[in-house]
């Protein structure tokens, strides 16, 4: 059996490949546990259906046409919409939904942890970290600071340490600092203050 046989080839392209950019998509997009891609197969044929079922009318519309004949550039690009565009669409546009506050009454948020909820928002913070010794760590999280996100273990760099004064405020940007990266086995509680660009 010649599994490159062009008939073969074409079945995998329509019913794994979609599914397959889908499942790639929505990890990028919300981070979890590793899962290897022999066992995303099945999946990967469910959302390969289930895209073909979205499209089930205009898919017939294009194929009852004569569009295949008259402008063969434009059916290709149909064709390739259906295959690649529209899986990365169905993803974000199912991340939309789930994260609607109206629909979150009903199905979970898609991120798992609140490590990556806060991060994964890019805003900058006025941070205190507590570690488990009960030392403060104090500094600025901002646009050249860094956080890990899942699967990874959790650890966040801030471009900024400060001084923290005898009433727990920061008190100001130590001198020569170049940033400090925590490790979560060292982290007991994080502390997120606003931070405004005039502070």
């Amino acid at each position: 059996m010649n599994i490159w046989d062009a008939e073969k080839l074409l079945i995998f392209i329509a019913f794994v490949i979609p599914g397959f950019i889908s499942l790639k998509v929505y990890e990028l997009l919300n981070p979890g546990m590793y899962k290897e891609s022999s066992k995303q197969i099945v999946d990967a044929v469910t959302y390969s259906c289930l895209n073909y079922s979205i499209l089930v009318w205009p898919i017939l519309a294009v194929e009852r046409s004569t569009l295949g004949k008259d402008m063969p550039n434009v059916y290709s690009m149909f064709y390739f919409g259906v295959l690649f565009l529209a899986p990365i669409i169905w993803v974000f546009l199912w991340q939309w939904i789930r994260k609607n506050k109206f629909i979150q009454k009903a199905i979970p948020h898609p991120t798992q942890k609140p490590w990556d909820y806060v991060f994964s928002k890019r805003e900058p913070y006025w941070v205190k970290v507590k570690l488990k010794d009960g030392a403060v760590i104090g500094g600025k999280y901002a646009e050249n600071s860094f956080a890990s996100s899942s699967p990874a273990e959790e650890q966040i760099y801030l471009e900024e340490s400060w001084l923290i004064n005898e009433k727990g405020g920061l008190e100001r940007k130590k001198n020569q600092t170049a940033g400090v990266i925590v490790l979560s086995k060292d982290i007991h509680v994080i502390e997120f203050m606003k931070y405004y660009k005039d502070d």
